[in-house]
């Protein structure tokens, strides 16, 4: 098995880390691999804790290394947080082919001179994603390869984070011993993953309620128009419970994975089960009704404020409705309870591949999936690698180098050629 025909994925969540393995042979992508370890040293999606968060990733990797006998030394490393924001850009150049074909390097040319934004000096670019191409004033277009054309332009939208957890984050992976090939947005990765391409054309609001944050994703006319995130999750539905039946957090973890139920009406008051009770020796026995009048409330609190939130962001009526993923909605009844709160279609996302059927790998089976799609993109997967590795360098050195004079300077020259 040659190393250029594995990727792996890095999904660095509050509660879990999760490495994937894919592998991309003639066209077909599998999932060989998985790896996940209890998340240490991060709460509410931020790292808090650079060694233990090192220490979680080492053992999801050598988790994922044991099932599949490789040794992984590079990752696409996921990315989410309230820090990351959006920006549209406009790019615009010259075609350089004497036949005036269209080819991978005006494209690159492209999306480079759409890259040139002034950013604050705490901020930096970690992705730019192409709307739409515009060759000679013909819009629409996804893919201008091979087209005649002698001005090529770009609608994008920019990825913008803070350069500190952006910053840490690279050197958790760094200290775990790992290169990092890329940075993807989780949002982006776990959209091109959930969602059909009528639901992102015509609107539709991707939600991943993980342990300590909730992500939102506003998906419209093909592409990613709105990100927030709510620091509200999983986590708190477990401390509901610990509160709610005096035990401890670990066991109210347990006993909600296993017994909870968000929707009462759909809880059994035969399932019962014990609980020690915290600061004594004694067990208490409760029902699951018991157990879901607790998670019931926190959980339509969630979506109440989901709500809230698209609506913040612009959004009413978006006719895709809303998809949810991460690791907290696979918990019955809370589809129910979503389509009441939210009062439209809601359906739950679930990779498609064996070992990884679960909300809670959206996330990191939506890095590979993105990973996999530029390189069929490409066409040829060394001129991605090249791309992604050069990427990855640049994030991890300051944007304002893509600014400087001479780069710029030339980019103007072509940019009015055209003109002259």
């Amino acid at each position: 098995m040659s190393n250029n025909d594995i990727i792996v994925s890095l999904d660095i969540g509050t509660s879990k880390v999760r490495a994937i393995i894919g592998e991309v042979t003639n066209g077909t992508f599998n999932i060989i691999g998985v790896g996940s370890a209890d998340s240490e040293g991060i709460r509410k999606g931020a790292i808090v804790d650079i060694d233990q968060t090192v220490q979680s990733i080492r053992s999801a990797v050598e988790h994922a290394e044991q099932m599949v006998g490789i040794q992984i030394s590079e990752v696409y490393v996921g990315i989410s947080g309230n820090h990351i924001g959006l920006q549209s850009s406009h790019g615009v150049v010259a075609v350089q082919n004497e036949d005036r074909e269209i080819g991978e390097d005006d494209i690159d040319r492209v999306i480079k001179a759409a890259e040139v934004i002034a950013l604050p000096p705490e901020r930096e670019v970690i992705d730019v994603v192409a709307k739409q191409y515009i060759v000679d004033g013909l819009e629409g277009i996804q893919d201008p390869r091979g087209m005649i054309g002698v001005r090529l332009e770009v609608e994008a939208t920019i990825i913008t984070g803070a350069k500190t957890p952006i910053h840490n984050l690279l050197r958790c992976v760094e200290k775990s011993g790992l290169k990092v090939k890329d940075l993807v947005l989780m949002s982006l990765g776990a959209g091109g993953l959930a969602l059909s391409k009528d639901e992102k054309s015509m609107g539709a609001v991707l939600v991943d309620i993980g342990a300590g944050s909730t992500t939102i994703a506003v998906y419209e006319e093909g592409s990613l128009s709105a990100t927030s995130t709510i620091p509200i999750g999983g986590e708190f539905v477990t401390n509901d419970i610990a509160y709610g039946l005096r035990t401890l957090t670990d066991q109210a973890e347990k006993v909600k994975l296993k017994y909870g139920c968000a929707w009462i009406d759909d809880a059994a008051s035969d399932v019962v089960f014990k609980v020690l009770r915290i600061g004594s020796n004694v067990e208490k026995e409760f029902n699951q009704e018991d157990l879901a009048a607790i998670i019931e409330p926190r959980v339509q609190e969630i979506f109440h404020l989901i709500r809230q939130e698209v609506k913040r962001l612009g959004y009413n009526e978006l006719p895709g409705g809303y998809i949810l993923t991460g690791g907290t909605v696979s918990m019955p009844g809370v589809l129910k309870v979503a389509q009441a709160e939210l009062a439209a279609s809601v359906r739950i996302a679930v990779p498609d591949y064996i070992g990884v059927r679960d909300p809670g790998f959206t996330g990191g089976v939506g890095i590979l999936h993105n990973v996999v799609r530029r390189f069929r993109g490409r066409n040829s997967g060394g001129s991605a690698n090249k791309k992604t590795v050069s990427r990855s360098k640049q994030s991890a050195a300051p944007s304002q180098d893509s600014s400087k004079k001479p780069g710029l300077v030339e980019r103007l020259k072509n940019m009015f050629s055209e003109f002259i």
